[in-house]
């Protein structure tokens, strides 16, 4: 059978996007790395359940590699423009048994994305890998405002005796010196949160654009609400979407974010300020069909990747 990168008529991608390999360390400036974990932080109870994320997400990127140079027509040009260079640093490992190990080496690989002058770009893998992404940004030394998008707030203190589980990132995040601005878009119908967890978000500052308000009156007071020529930290969690073309979530609610509706979300962001991470959780190949979610996890990413080189480009 013809792969879709064949169909597109280009030669076959050995790797995601057909970036080149990279590995972490001194390096020419680069304006993107790509950087997989699958995961960060367990619940007992689940496990990573999310832990095969990155590589469903990479195999789909395959196809969009094999023509990765060609016309992207969301975009008006090929996905890296001339001049705009990215790499991929590869998906680190996790051991289910060292939480700790695995936070660390997450906040070392994005330390070194840094160093390198690049913009780090994490797929996962469960919603705890976004907290020492975070906490190794304070590197930049600049306020950051994170733009959530996501069905869940996540602002839980302790969920089954852990403190930086995929329920706690924002709490976590409000915590750090160097986040100064909390926006969370897409929250619908019912999770994990409690009232006391949305009256803590909102006495810490947080604006929230719940899915109903997007769905009825759009995206606009959610792109204003950030703040002008700021530092921004883009956490996407796949459910954000509609079930309808992301399946591939444990928990599926209906009445998610369009695709263009989530391209609207990034490209005012980055009418804004800069882009200075972006991180793309809680795909769960289990729940996949027919590989539609991790296709279109790819596709976004394709996207994100375009608009974050646009961006590095014009600035030199």
């Amino acid at each position: 059978m013809a792969t879709l990168g064949e169909m597109f008529g280009a030669a076959g991608a050995a790797t995601s996007f057909n970036l080149p390999e990279a590995p972490l360390g001194p390096r020419p400036p680069a304006a993107i790395a790509l950087l997989g974990a699958s995961g960060a932080t367990a619940y007992p109870s689940v496990g990573f359940y999310c832990a095969g994320g990155p590589q469903a997400v990479r195999a789909a990127g395959v196809a969009y590699g094999a023509a990765f140079q060609h016309m992207h027509f969301d975009l008006g040009g090929p996905v890296l423009p001339p001049g705009v260079t990215a790499f991929d640093a590869g998906d680190l490992g996790h051991d289910p048994a060292d939480s700790p190990g695995n936070r660390q080496r997450i906040h070392d690989a994005t330390a070194a994305i840094l160093q390198a002058g690049a913009v780090p770009v994490l797929i996962g893998g469960d919603d705890s890998l976004p907290i020492p992404m975070l906490q190794a940004l304070a590197a930049l030394q600049r306020p950051l405002t994170i733009l959530q998008i996501d069905a869940h707030i996540d602002w839980r203190d302790v969920v089954q005796g852990e403190s930086l589980g995929l329920s706690s990132t924002m709490r976590r995040a409000s915590e750090m010196g160097h986040v100064a601005t909390i926006i969370q878009v897409g929250q619908r119908g019912l999770g994990s949160a409690r009232p006391q967890d949305v009256a803590d978000a909102k006495a810490w500052g947080v604006e929230f654009v719940p899915m109903a308000e997007v769905a009825r009156q759009g995206l606009a007071r959610a792109i204003s609400l950030i703040p002008e020529g700021s530092d921004i930290v883009i956490c996407l969690d796949v459910d954000a979407l509609d079930p309808g073309i992301m399946p591939a979530v444990i928990g599926r609610t209906a009445g998610g974010l369009t695709y263009w509706q989530l391209m609207d979300l990034v490209e005012g962001a980055a009418a804004r300020g800069r882009i200075a991470a972006f991180d793309m959780v809680e795909l769960m190949p289990e729940r996949d069909v027919d590989g539609q979610g991790a296709l279109l996890a790819a596709q976004v990413l394709a996207g994100v990747l375009g608009v974050i080189a646009r961006q590095r480009g014009s600035k030199g």
